[in-house]
């Protein structure tokens, strides 16, 4: 196997003419790495994304060939996939307000263009889902946010018009199935490529800890800092540390570790079913 890429969180291999995704235990916030791994983060995430992908493929095709068929000392944290051109924009849905869209919000009254009602705050369910997309950074560099119209100028109308209606359908797909178990899924980002045949494919991850924000209903409140089942805690810690989101990132602490995996795990086990 031929190494490709190294990503904030995946490694990317050539195998033929197969691509191996091999999820690690890295974690990134504010597009920097931590220097710190979080204990069985990728297969996690691994094998959250491939239950998705079974939940989701009369929505979308998928990149997955098999989880098995992959080196022995991957297995269980990565994918046997199929060889797809990456779409050069990140597609984002939201179906609540937070993070770096409350700000964009706060300052101009919208998010990626997308104009919003007065009054909403911290948490607050938007009327509908809305498709915010945003650049693909490099690594070390930060995604920014674009206009719809952007992305037509970017990708065509065509295909600009497919990116937003696969990223919606996924997302309230997604959103339903979470609903049933007791999770708020406040937004969530999915990666889409050109197969050889010319069909848009679901690659990379799909509605995990990484790319989504996972909310336990019974304790959404709209106007604080909402309890997650993600990243967002440790992404909550290094914002505490008055770190200035620049390399080097700080050293994690055992405890944010433990508290970060245990959230991991939660939300794999509340959204499959399954346990850990």
């Amino acid at each position: 196997m031929k190494l490709l890429h190294s990503g904030k969180v995946r490694d990317v291999y050539e195998d033929g003419d197969d691509i191996i995704l091999v999820a690690s235990d890295r974690v990134s916030v504010y597009d920097v790495i931590l220097p710190t791994p979080i204990p069985d983060k990728g297969k996690i995430l691994t094998q959250l994304s491939l239950w998705w992908f079974e939940q989701l493929a009369d929505v979308v095709p998928n990149h997955v060939i098999s989880a098995t068929d992959v080196p022995a000392e991957f297995l269980g944290r990565a994918v046997r996939c199929r060889r797809l051109k990456m779409v050069q924009v990140e597609c984002i849905a939201r179906g609540y307000l937070t993070g770096s869209g409350l700000k964009e919000y706060g300052a101009h009254g919208s998010v990626s263009g997308v104009p919003l009602p007065p009054g909403l705050v911290d948490g607050s369910k938007l009327p509908e889902p809305i498709f915010t997309p945003t650049t693909k950074a490099p690594l070390g560099q930060h995604d920014e946010a674009v206009t719809f119209d952007e992305v037509v100028a970017r990708e065509g109308a065509e295909t600009a018009e497919e990116l937003r209606r696969i990223t919606l359908e996924v997302y309230r797909r997604g959103s339903e199935l979470a609903a049933e178990r007791g999770v708020i899924i406040a937004d969530t980002k999915i990666e889409l490529g050109w197969a050889a045949d010319g069909t848009l494919v679901l690659g990379d991850e799909v509605l995990t800890s990484d790319s989504s924000r996972f909310w336990p209903a019974d304790r959404w409140e709209p106007g604080r800092t909402q309890f997650s089942f993600d990243k967002q805690y440790v992404r909550d810690w290094a914002t505490g540390t008055g770190w200035d989101k620049k390399e080097p990132a700080p050293e994690v602490p055992a405890e944010v570790v433990e508290a970060t995996r245990a959230r991991y795990v939660e939300a794999y086990e509340r959204i499959t079913g399954k346990t850990w």
